[in-house]
């Protein structure tokens, strides 16, 4: 009841609803910008919480990374806002607010359709401990008396006297003729424990393990599989992006020019390999965590690894971060009666590798997200009979004729910096960007009309996510439920993927019976259903006792923030990694962050009333 009435408050802006019934013509952005930025900020340095409130509209929100909370908290309404800033204003000790002067961020009229108009403005600013950057968007007062604010978000994005040791601060000794034997010496940790262990070397764990490193603080990554990237490798040969390349950067090393716009998975395994190399990360490989204990006298973690020679080494971190992919990767199939009766094949999506063995056979794939279709879709592809099983429907998105009106004008070959639009895209709370994309949504299913009709007739059924808002709620909420079209689709409406819908009743020796009493034949079963909660992969490593303390792990809060994951899971010093590119690249320098001001003495308390 409380996330739906906050959700309902975090609405757009619309001049209507806030009563403005003449909207102001003929805006000077700089004067409106510089007018009440400088109220906000004198009010702000000056700790005055109740004056820095009333330059805020009542439905406004406040999304802040770290900057005044030491967590990812979004407050939604002016009640909220105030009670949040008399608890964390003072003590963070706000200075030096300005607005930036880079040129891609420069204050901008938002005004899309008669109803609904704000000015963005990007801002920097100083803590006690930090220094931040911001967005902030501001309306029209109903009253026509100035502006107010509807929408600020902070961001803390470095330490005061601790720079990231990259450009300017990068090292410029010119005798590097011992870089092999100081690189080799590294790597084992011998004579020195990590200060931080990361579990699994996925592009979240790397990338967080690259802002540690340069941000001072000991790392090492234990890797089971042979090779960094083996992930990616490992999974079917039609595996590949279905984000754009501009959207998928990684912290400190951009894709090259030459990058395909959706990249190959295994081209992505050879990329992450790289991305270890070139940024000198400590990884083992081929290595296993078999057991994280708490040592609670000495507050470190005791951690058990089995290398690849087969030695057991203890380390003793003191924090420890699960990068175990989706939902750790813990196959979910779900139980079905009669499973022992079946005589052909069965698999997880994670065992499919390539359909050439199924020549002659009848493969239904269970499951109708981004695994469903692009398995299917490799069946067909050559030759073989395949029925796709959907449970329920699926919001389907075009990534030729959907997703550039999703990401705008923002991530593109021609669009601003990535560090730009991760700012104004991340500015958005996500409940307040649940309803831009509500706006959207109309615009990508007229333009992909005939597509969705096609589909219809195919039998596949198709949504357009909660409350027509696309596929990235059900991406914050499920992280899955939907399939960004690459190409599948067309194979549906076609009729070279077959359709089946239903809930199964069970199997028998040669086919699955749904039930309405409807049975299709079948050889071979893949169920692309997805994976267990990431509590089920921490329990192969932790004890039951301090999985059962761990915070639920994504979906959203009340305040529509993603749970349990960039900030403490509810274990003393433990954090938990997951979600796609674009959200590592945002947050691998937050868990960095919290480490650094904690071995520094610079972190206070998450501020989670």
């Amino acid at each position: 009841m409380a996330a739906r009435f906050l959700e309902e408050q975090a609405s757009l802006p619309f001049l209507s609803k806030l009563g403005v019934k003449n909207p102001p013509q003929d805006v000077d952005v700089s004067k409106v910008v510089g007018e009440w930025s400088h109220k906000f900020f004198n009010a702000l340095t000056a700790n005055n919480v109740d004056e820095s409130v009333s330059l805020l509209v009542k439905e406004g929100l406040w999304r802040d990374m770290l900057a005044f909370t030491w967590n990812i908290r979004t407050f939604i309404n002016s009640e909220n806002i105030k009670k949040f800033l008399n608890a964390r204003l003072e003590q963070t000790k706000l200075i030096n607010a300005k607005l930036s002067d880079q040129k891609e961020k420069q204050p901008t009229l938002i005004n899309p359709m008669p109803d609904l108009m704000m000015i963005q403005a990007f801002f920097e600013f100083e803590t006690d401990v930090g220094i931040g950057s911001g967005v902030f968007r501001i309306v029209p007062s109903p009253d026509g008396d100035g502006w107010k604010g509807h929408s600020i978000f902070t961001r803390l994005e470095e330490l005061k006297g601790f720079p990231p040791q990259v450009g300017a601060h990068r090292n410029v000794d010119s005798n590097h003729s011992f870089w092999a034997s100081r690189r080799a010496k590294e790597l084992v940790f011998e004579d020195h424990e990590p200060t931080a262990l990361l579990i699994g070397a996925g592009h979240m764990s790397l990338g967080t393990a690259a802002c540690l490193k340069y941000n001072g603080v000991s790392c090492l990554v234990v890797e089971r599989n042979p090779r960094v990237g083996d992930t990616w490798r490992n999974r079917y040969e039609t595996l590949s992006f279905h984000d754009p390349v501009w959207f998928d950067h990684m912290p400190y090393l951009r894709f090259p020019t030459s990058w395909p716009a959706y990249a190959p998975g295994k081209k992505m395994g050879d990329w992450l390999e790289s991305y270890a190399n070139i940024l000198e990360l400590n990884v083992w490989t081929s290595s296993t965590v078999t057991s994280v204990e708490r040592d609670d006298e000495k507050k470190k973690w005791v951690v058990t690894v089995i290398k690849s020679d087969g030695t057991k080494r203890i380390l003793n971190p003191t924090y420890v971060i699960l990068g175990l992919g989706s939902y750790g990767n813990v196959p979910n199939i779900p139980v079905i009666p009669g499973a022992e009766k079946f005589k052909g094949e069965v698999l997880h999506s994670t065992q499919y590798k390539q359909p050439s063995g199924f020549k002659g056979k009848k493969v239904v794939v269970i499951g109708s997200s981004t695994s469903g279709h692009d398995i299917s879709d490799e069946c067909q592809l050559h030759g073989i009979d395949v029925t796709m099983v959907q449970r329920s429907s699926t919001c389907v998105i075009s990534v030729k004729k959907g997703m550039p009106f999703i990401l705008g004008g923002l991530y593109s070959e021609q669009g601003p910096p990535v560090d730009v639009c991760d700012m104004i895209n991340f500015s958005y709370p996500i409940y307040l960007a649940k309803s831009l994309h509500k706006m959207i949504m109309p615009l990508v299913i007229e333009a992909n009309k005939d597509a969705y009709e096609g589909l219809e007739k195919a039998g596949f059924r198709v949504n357009y996510g909660p409350d027509d808002s696309g596929f990235i709620s059900m991406a914050w909420e499920k992280f899955g439920g939907y399939y960004l079209d690459v190409g599948a689709s067309q194979s549906i409406i076609d009729g070279k993927i077959k359709v089946k819908n239903g809930r199964i009743k069970e199997f028998t020796e040669n086919s699955l019976v749904f039930e309405d009493g409807s049975a299709i034949k079948a050889d071979v079963i893949v169920f692309a259903t997805g994976f267990g909660d990431e509590h089920d992969a921490a329990r192969k490593i932790f004890s039951d006792k301090l999985v059962d303390k761990m915070k639920p792990v994504w979906g959203l809060t009340d305040e529509g923030e993603i749970r349990g994951v960039y900030t403490e899971c509810g274990l003393p010093n433990v954090y938990v990694l997951m979600g796609n590119f674009a959200l590592g690249r945002l947050h691998s320098p937050h868990v960095a962050l919290q480490i650094k001001a904690k071995e520094e003495g610079l972190y206070t308390t998450a501020y989670d009333k």
